[in-house]
């Protein structure tokens, strides 16, 4: 029997961390309306935050977060992941290249249930891909509250050539 030594995990370097930050964050001037951050960047798993404000009501009486908000969140962090997955693909690139592999990166389908009511003072949105192909790439996302419940779930699919 044929041992494989442990898989190294990939570490991104800082040049392709600030790189993917300024796409996400500044670049893509929808997620700066939303306010969405990126909390934390690895190949296997992203997460984001989302502070609320008045902009972001979807339901007055209530203050809860419009629907529109968490599936844009979902859907940006789903994208993340997948940048992230194609960042860790293609290590022997230097960070440059590898950012520009994103420019035809785009949503296909994308699902979100809403399970609780969206109140809460700030959010969490976390992120994985499942599947990364050659061409079409399927996530897993999560909307939670400050307390740490599940408010909705997402799962996208991302053509990625």
């Amino acid at each position: 029997m044929t041992k494989h030594p442990p898989q190294v995990p990939v570490q991104f370097e800082q040049e392709f961390i600030a790189g993917l930050k300024e796409i996400f964050e500044d670049k893509i001037t929808f997620n700066k309306v939303l306010g969405l951050k990126i909390t934390s960047l690895a190949p296997e798993r992203v997460a984001g935050r989302i502070d609320m404000k008045k902009d972001l009501v979807g339901h007055y009486s209530f203050n809860r977060i419009h629907g529109g908000v968490i599936s844009a969140g979902l859907d940006a962090m789903g994208g993340l992941a997948v940048m992230a997955a194609i960042g860790a693909r293609h290590m022997d690139e230097p960070p440059l290249q590898r950012l520009h592999r994103f420019a035809k990166l785009g949503t296909i389908d994308l699902r979100v249930d809403y399970l609780r009511p969206g109140i809460s003072e700030f959010f969490e949105l976390r992120a994985e891909v499942l599947r990364l192909g050659s061409r079409v790439a399927s996530t897993r996302m999560e909307f939670y509250g400050a307390d740490g419940k599940l408010m909705s779930a997402g799962s996208g699919a991302y053509i990625v050539s």
